[in-house]
This record gives structure tokens, C-alpha cells and sequence, in this order.
């Protein structure tokens, strides 16, 4: 299937490893140019080199205020457009409600979920008919997940954002959508396994809660968020699609 995605122009945020690097990974593939990002130049770097040509580091702390300009200014400035954004945003400190600190819920919230909101404004200001702002979230959106409290507290709050987002920008035939991974198999989810001590036991536990009885793979997400990041899927906005093996409870 052609998703319509050559020559198409995306920031991936966080795409140096883990879900955001899948994802600009299957992009890439696609034929889109891409603007990809790590928190330091090098990382930045090497990411894009690793997707070819057509590709685009830039050095990026989505909490730095000045984060989101500079990005869609160096995609309008190096491809000559921006079609859409898939803001992907490191996992926060893990941590029970009594354990999170003032200063770990500050750091969390300037990143996982200002710096989200202010690459999503910057992205719409540019963005034409036919645009789309894609959020990577959590499984958290619709059910917490037992040690992180910061990103049960943030995540739905950001899912939120995003809907009334969608209803904002879709008169102007601008998409917003929304991916809730689960048990997906990168670094962040196989290191909170390692938290209760037995990692092979945790997974083997959390697998067999999972319908499909194993975790995701990070292509699998990727060619997901590809799809929906595409003219191939046009008519979707406002979704926020559980990526999970059908672990999540209810419709």
C-alpha cells in the first residue's frame, strides 16, 4: 500500500532511540524528509544519518521554550515545508504517589507536557490543509499503570489537549491523533521490568495479560504511527488508538 508519504516533511521528536526513532525509521522508508531530534547534537546526528539523505539532526530539549520554533523553522529552511509533527517525548521518572518529588513532577511536566503543547502550537501555526500533529502517548491515558504516577497524572491530561486540539485545527483540514503504546519491546519498557528485580519474570507476567501474549515490536508501533501520520489515513482525527496487543480493558 502507497501511503502517499514521499516527499512529505515531519519532525520526529525523540527519534534517537525507542518508539521515536521506529517510527522516523518507517517514515523514511516511506520516502518522507524528516527532521529528527535528540536531546544532544550528536545523538541528533547520528539518528539521521542512520535514515539516509533526506534526513535532518537536530540537537532538542523539548522543554527548552526555544525548542519549537527552531524546529519547524529547520524544516521550512531545509525542505521547504512542514506536512506534520510526531511529538514523542521520553517516558518520566517511575515512582508511587507518596515517592515523586516536587522536582521530578516539574521536570516531567515541562517536557512530557508543555514542551509537547508548544512543538503541537508551533507545528499548527505552519502547518496547511492536509497537516498532522501526532502525539506518542501511554496506555496511561486510559488506565494507570502501577508505578508511574507522573505519567498517569500527565498523559490523559495531554490526550485531552490533543482532542480539543483536533476540534480546533479541523476546519482548517488539520489531523490530530493520538498513539497509546502499551507493552512495546524498547530500553524504557524492558528497564521498568527490571524494577521488581526479576525482569524475565515481569515480562513473562505482563505477557500473559496481554490477548496477543507478547509485547509489540518497536517496527510494528512505527509502521503504525507511518499510517497514521499519512494522506492514507486522512479521514482520522481525534483518535487515540491503543498500541497493545489488546491489552486494554473496554472498547
Amino acid at each position: 500500500m502507497d501511503l502517499g508519504l514521499k516527499d512529505r516533511v515531519y519532525i520526529v521528536t525523540g527519534a534517537t532511540r525507542g518508539l521515536g526513532h521506529a517510527s522516523a525509521r518507517e517514515l523514511a522508508a516511506e520516502g518522507a524528509k524528516l527532521v529528527v531530534t535528540g536531546r544532544d547534537q550528536e545523538r541528533a546526528d547520528a539518528a539521521a544519518a542512520s535514515l539516509g539523505p533526506d534526513a535532518v539532526g537536530v540537537g532538542a530539549d523539548n522543554s527548552d521554550p526555544g525548542a519549537a520554533s527552531r524546529l519547524v523553522a529547520t524544516a521550512v529552511e531545509r525542505f521547504g515545508r512542514l506536512d506534520g509533527i510526531l511529538i514523542s517525548v521520553g517516558g518520566p521518572a517511575p515512582g508511587a504517589a507518596a515517592d515523586n518529588t516536587d522536582e521530578q513532577w516539574t521536570a516531567a511536566f515541562e517536557s512530557v507536557f508543555l514542551g509537547a503543547v508548544r512543538l503541537a502550537r508551533a507545528a499548527a501555526a505552519e502547518l496547511g490543509e492536509g497537516g498532522v500533529i501526532g502525539f506518542v502517548l501511554s496506555g496511561s491515558v486510559h488506565e494507570p499503570i502501577p508505578g508511574l504516577t507522573i505519567s498517569n497524572g500527565l498523559r490523559p491530561g495531554l490526550a485531552g489537549f490533543a482532542k480539543s486540539l483536533s476540534v480546533d485545527l479541523g476546519p482548517r483540514g488539520i489531523r490530530v491523533i493520538g498513539l497509546l503504546p502499551s507493552r512495546i519491546d524498547t530500553d524504557r519498557v524492558r528497564e521498568l521490568d527490571g524494577l521488581s528485580g526479576d525482569a524475565a519474570a515481569a515480562r513473562a507476567a505482563n505477557e500473559s495479560r496481554i490477548p496477543l501474549r507478547r509485547y509489540g515490536t518497536p517496527e510494528e508501533f512505527g509502521r503504525t504511527a507511518a499510517f497514521f501520520l499519512s494522506p492514507a489515513a486522512s479521514y482520522l482525527t481525534g483518535v487515540m488508538l491503543p498500541v497493545d496487543g489488546g491489552a486494554r480493558h473496554g472498547f
